[in-house]
């Protein structure tokens, strides 16, 4: 680790000190605000401290271990030279993590998510699969500790969804998750199929980082908000009371629908949720047109020709296209065990990013 680094972690370890004094002042704790603030800037320190200090450790314990290597006693010097190998190596990997940790992080990384799930081509297989994605990634959530809850829903009489959007909520959701941002390809044989024929179907799945009220100003003249009976499953409310509600962003021509509670406020209340999020993903671009053209270049068509990953259900494979991984294990993928995959994608983002820093 050069001199840079090492002064910038040690100043890292300085605030994340200095915040831990500030977190137990009274003033402090009584200004949710601030406390909230303060909190995540000491969650976002935490493991670039607890690594360097791991770091420090090691080089002292290298030190000794390298003297222990002069013994005279064959069997000391032995044991001692296999511990200088292992803290060689693990200085390699921290030092590793503490380049990455040190790098330009994106803002949004510790935010919440919002995922919008819609079928694609395919039809009825396409819904499907489309609810078997929702499943996967509550299930990556709850292998991660996160809250999950369906904000929209369009399900399906056969038990899939036309689209789903979901919220997770967990510190550094969108870090892991937004890469699985594209079109999601799946081959098998549909439940329909009497020929035993392999059908391809898609489904298209966006990530956006949850906006805060704070984040996005909306102005209310700028709103046009409809309401209706909802439509569909859903109880005796279905159709008896106007509690569904479409919100519809003039300036944008963005629209946002939402049914799924009894609750006509409280359908308006997740509306406004995944309007904000929308919102802030077109004005962190410079224009409205450039994110249109990049958001469509995100989600794509739903066409087959458009992927970034394949689950191909007869060969019991999962490949992600943008990286060139295939894993043959299907199965534990679709019960959420995403970890592999999201690794070798953060890994590929960070060597690109260091390659065109170099």
């Amino acid at each position: 680790m050069d001199e840079i680094q090492r002064a910038r972690c040690e100043s890292a370890k300085a605030r994340y000190l200095e915040l831990q004094e500030e977190m137990a002042n009274p003033t402090v704790a009584s200004n949710p605000e601030l406390a909230r603030k303060y909190g995540q800037e000491l969650a976002e320190a935490e493991q670039l401290v607890h690594t360097y200090e791991a770091y420090v450790a090691a080089e002292a314990d290298l030190e000794v271990a390298k003297d222990m290597a002069r013994d005279d006693d064959p069997e000391a010097r032995q044991w001692a030279e296999s511990e200088v190998e292992r803290l060689r190596q693990a200085l390699d990997r921290w030092e590793r993590e503490i380049q990455q940790l040190l790098a330009p992080r994106d803002p949004n990384d510790s935010k919440n998510v919002i995922m919008e799930i819609r079928g694609g081509a395919g039809g009825d297989e396409a819904a499907l699969f489309a609810a078997e994605l929702y499943r996967m990634y509550v299930r990556f959530a709850e292998r991660h500790g996160w809250r999950t809850e369906v904000l929209s829903s369009s399900p399906t009489d056969i038990g899939g969804f036309k689209e789903i959007i979901f919220m997770i909520e967990g510190r550094g959701a969108y870090s892991l998750l937004k890469y699985e941002s594209g079109v999601h390809r799946v081959q098998r044989v549909p439940v329909t199929e009497a020929q035993g024929r392999i059908h391809t179907s898609t489904v298209t799945v966006a990530v956006l980082p949850e906006a805060e009220e704070t984040d996005v100003v909306i102005n209310p003249d700028e709103l046009r908000i409809d309401t209706q009976r909802a439509s569909g499953a859903g109880g005796q409310h279905v159709n008896k009371t106007e509690s569904a509600v479409r919100i519809t962003h003039l300036p944008t021509g963005i629209v946002v629908y939402c049914q799924d509670e009894k609750s006509q406020l409280k359908n308006r209340e997740k509306a406004m949720r995944i309007l904000r999020s929308r919102l802030q993903d077109l004005y962190e671009t410079e224009a409205a047109n450039a994110i249109r053209d990049e958001r469509r270049s995100q989600v794509g068509t739903g066409d087959r020709s458009e992927r970034i990953r394949t689950y191909n259900f007869p060969q019991g494979r999962v490949t992600d296209h943008r990286i060139g991984l295939t894993l043959h294990r299907i199965e534990a993928i679709l019960d959420g065990d995403l970890d592999e995959l999201i690794e070798a994608l953060h890994a590929a983002a960070e060597e690109e990013r260091m390659r065109r820093e170099a």
